[in-house]
């Protein structure tokens, strides 16, 4: 499965109540648009670190790494390399 797609369809599970994700574009903005907020990073995270075998750093845990879907896969696309 594509990163991309995968982090979609966590978000949408997870965070999305309302939606289907069809608003859900790859580079929406999550935290602006209210999709994800602080305690979602931690679920996001443990979610990246289960899924994608990673290991998020404290210091990782930045907006430039989680702002968007974009985002959040050219992260784990650096952190799997």
């Amino acid at each position: 499965m594509k990163i991309e797609t995968a982090l979609q369809e966590y978000i949408v599970e997870n965070f999305m109540y309302s939606g289907d994700g069809e608003e859900l574009k790859s580079d929406l903005e999550l935290f602006e648009a209210g999709i994800i907020d602080s305690t979602g990073v931690l679920e996001l995270v443990s979610f990246l670190e289960e899924e994608f075998e990673i290991q998020v750093e404290d210091t990782e845990m930045v907006p430039d790494n989680f702002a968007s879907i974009d985002q959040l896969a050219a992260f784990i696309r650096k952190k799997s390399a």
